[in-house]
């Protein structure tokens, strides 16, 4: 199963792009605001150093979409596709955040609906690895349909070791649920 992991998908709300290495400045000063990463186990990732590193895995990794703002062109965040921690049939959207100001709208739901559309498109189930105790993301993860799994990963984040716990989300969940694809087609 394969996608094309750097698409250019378009909706009302977002519009998602291949990132690339001309990005930085924009991304970064998105990402530059601490308060994004509070409760993230990334918890330092608004410090230049420590996402240089991010922003060069991203480059490197051939998935990474940059979210940009279709009203003002203005780069708003960041998402990517993996299937390092994928099993058969499904692959990862992760590594996922939005300015501040695109909080609590239309943009994430959006975001999550354009990629989970196109990512079933070849794949059976998308998977999100979310800190155990980033209650934020969990919840945002569950408002799109995707169904906590008993499954958990765990990685060094901020010098720590964190566990993160995996949502799914597959078609006919996709289908039923509020992102229904008539919401990528907005």
């Amino acid at each position: 199963m394969a996608i094309d992991r750097q698409p250019t998908l378009t909706s009302a709300a977002v519009h998602l792009r291949p990132l690339r290495a001309g990005d930085w400045n924009a991304l970064f000063a998105v990402a530059s605001d601490r308060l994004i990463w509070a409760i993230h186990p990334a918890h330092d990732r608004w410090q230049e150093g420590v996402f240089r590193a991010y922003f060069a895995e991203a480059l490197a990794s051939g998935g990474a979409l940059v979210a940009v703002d279709p009203g003002t062109g203005a780069v708003i965040g960041a998402s990517r596709y993996d299937s390092a921690r994928a099993g058969p049939g499904e692959i990862e959207i992760g590594w996922t955040f939005l300015a501040r100001s695109h909080w609590g709208g239309a943009t994430n739901g959006a975001m999550k609906a354009l990629m989970i559309g196109h990512a079933l498109s070849g794949y059976d189930r998308v998977i999100f690895l979310i800190g155990e105790a980033n209650l934020r993301s969990r919840r945002a993860v569950e408002k799109v349909g995707a169904v906590l799994t008993g499954r958990v990963d765990e990685a060094i984040m901020a010098g720590q070791t964190v566990r993160h716990v995996v949502y799914a989300i597959d078609r006919a969940g996709f289908a039923a649920g509020p992102l229904s694809p008539a919401m990528t087609n907005g």
